[in-house]
């Protein structure tokens, strides 16, 4: 089983820098309370400076989804999304401790994070365009199709975990209390992104460690080296 990106998502996207962990061990008992306050304070004190419109990472997210043919301002990357609810509301809903500690990364970095449960993954995940023909299980329980050419991550078996990109992922293999192994996806294109994932990565490893002593193993995938074995 690995995880990876497409040749013609390298190709169209030179700036794209991937980071990936994968853990065993997860379960829902821990308390990330204090973890999560720290990084929404990160957030918060630079919310006070700038709406996250104006954050590069954002910008660099929007540029993308024009890119692909998408209003910016229709659909957002997950980082944006998220920010744009902690400014209004000042708290985002709590789903699973391991799910609440990304998304309050995610806000501290501004980068979408995406968690996955392995144990719903058929064989691969490869981030690639779609065909069309995919399955995609929204959380309202409806099963969709992509647009043709929608960036997507897909499975061997033609599901899609996640929609235009970091967009959207699917309830089908989002984590719930009886997870036990995730894929963790940070996907960046700003000029810092070498940088800033490399940290955010080392962040996410120290906390899972210190949480869960959940073993991981973590890369910064690349156009060289691209693909991570889970």
């Amino acid at each position: 089983m690995y995880f990876r990106h497409s040749p013609e998502i390298w190709e169209d996207h030179p700036a794209l820098v991937p980071g990936v962990l994968l853990a065993e061990g997860v379960t829902d008992r821990p308390s990330v309370d204090a973890r999560v306050a720290e990084y929404q304070a990160i957030a918060r004190q630079r919310l006070e400076r700038a709406s996250e419109g104006d954050w590069p990472e954002v910008q660099a997210w929007r540029r993308v989804f024009a890119q692909m043919g998408l209003k910016p301002t229709q659909y957002r990357c997950a980082a944006e999304s998220l920010l744009r609810r902690f400014r209004k509301e000042g708290a985002l809903p709590r789903l699973h401790p391991l799910v609440d500690l990304c998304n309050a990364v995610s806000l501290a970095f501004a980068i979408p994070i995406a968690v996955f449960d392995v144990s719903r993954i058929s064989q691969q995940m490869i981030v690639r365009y779609a065909k069309g023909d995919e399955h995609y299980h929204s959380f309202a329980g409806e099963v969709e199709c992509p647009d043709p050419r929608e960036v997507v991550f897909a499975d061997a078996d033609n599901r899609a975990h996640a929609r235009r990109w970091t967009h959207r992922q699917s309830a089908y293999s989002a984590v719930r209390g009886e997870t036990a192994s995730v894929l963790i996806v940070a996907e960046a294109h700003h000029q810092s992104a070498p940088a800033d994932v490399i940290r955010l990565v080392d962040a996410l490893a120290d906390e899972l460690k210190g949480l869960w002593a959940a073993p991981s193993a973590k890369a910064v995938l690349s156009r060289a080296s691209p693909s991570i074995e889970m």
